[in-house]
């Protein structure tokens, strides 16, 4: 992928660019919608990433070539949302303040889907801010840049997202998961056992999350956190829950995130202790808890869970990230992925018309100069 991002810079500017990016797509283990709930969350970097590479200008102009995106222009002294994919670059720049002199001719080409679930989104803001860091000359602090993502996704393209996707990005560790604390944004390593592979389950479904149902889950959140008298829903108990009257629907919001709080700590603990069984059951359990009570699966993502749990490498199955259509992620037997992938994918693609795509991926470090 380096040599094919260059390669489309010289096609585009002429020349060889300055600067190479390597960020990071994600996926999450378990621990889902428990993020902007200051929760815990077990996710990893994995190895479908976005590739920045870059020139910088003689004025003060940005120009953008995305191989799937397409073409955009932007200027240093403007910061005003347009709608379109060019504002993760815009907000990026507005929420770094760096002294930038100088703009940019760049070029971005990615593995990861688009509005999958895999944080394709947090993958471009980082690889932006990694260079544009570069570029100011300043210091790389991987959470003060995570946060400043989350700050240009929250405030200027309108997605109030938790912290879980920028700081994976910013921090992963090849290797390894990391257990999140949200609140604290303290990491701790989680590295998976060898005998199992975590297998991305693509539906071939998409949505656009601003437009989605994500805002109303996170209202919810709000309102029984209020009602219970606590800051966020990682301080409430079941017993708090079911001592306030709230609305149903509410109610099982609240369930999910106390209860996928609990399971994203036990998970983590099961990792460590090599007692895999262990994680696969706390993953199935969490996608019980995302269907019937958070309500973010759907039935592409139900489906193509049911066919990978009905394989015997796999140990447990899931819905990934926000959920609504995107993918799933499986934990497979090692030694078993490729039986898993020969079976689950055309199984899927024959019980429900998709057109499925099964990524076998690992744990990879973050954001980085290539």
């Amino acid at each position: 992928m380096r040599d094919h991002v260059a390669r489309i810079f010289r096609d585009r500017f002429g020349g060889t660019p300055d600067l190479v990016v390597r960020s990071p797509g994600r996926v999450n283990l378990i621990g889902d919608h428990t993020d902007y709930n200051d929760g815990f969350v077990l996710p990893m970097a994995i190895d479908q990433a976005t590739w920045l590479a870059a020139r910088s200008r003689n004025d003060r102009r940005i120009s953008l070539q995305s191989e799937k995106l397409g073409s955009a222009e932007l200027s240093l002294d403007e910061h005003a949302p347009t709608g379109t994919w060019s504002d993760y670059v815009q907000g990026v720049l507005w929420s770094l303040e760096l002294p930038l002199d100088r703009g940019f001719d760049a070029v971005i080409a990615t593995s990861v889907p688009v509005g999958a679930g895999l944080s394709s989104s947090a993958s471009l803001e980082l690889a932006v801010a990694r260079l544009t860091v570069e570029l100011a000359g300043g210091g790389w602090d991987p959470v003060a840049a995570a946060l400043a993502c989350q700050h240009a996704e929250n405030e200027f393209v309108g997605m109030p997202c938790g912290i879980m996707d920028q700081l994976i990005v910013a921090s992963g560790i090849a290797g390894a998961a990391l257990l999140i604390d949200c609140r604290t944004l303290e990491t701790n390593p989680a590295p998976l056992p060898h005998e199992v592979t975590a297998v991305i389950l693509d539906t071939g479904t998409r949505r656009r999350l601003v437009d989605s149902e994500y805002q109303s889950r996170r209202a919810a959140c709000d309102r029984v956190a209020a009602a219970v008298g606590a800051p966020a829903l990682r301080d409430v108990s079941l017993d708090q829950l079911d001592a306030v009257r709230l609305d149903e629907n509410d109610r099982r919001r609240a369930r999910h995130v106390v209860t996928e709080n609990d399971r994203t700590v036990r998970a983590a603990a099961a990792m460590a202790s090599g007692d895999v069984a262990g994680m696969g059951r706390l993953m199935n359990e969490s996608h019980a808890s995302l269907r019937n009570d958070y309500e973010t699966s759907s039935p592409a993502l139900d489906a193509i869970v049911e066919i990978a749990r009905g394989h015997p490498a796999c140990v447990g199955a899931r819905v990934t990230g926000a959920g609504f259509a995107g993918c799933a992620v499986a934990l497979v037997r090692s030694e078993r992925v490729g039986d898993f992938t020969t079976a689950v994918g055309p199984g899927y693609d024959a019980a429900t018309g998709n057109t499925s795509a099964l990524y076998p991926t690992s744990a990879a470090a973050g954001v980085c100069l290539a």
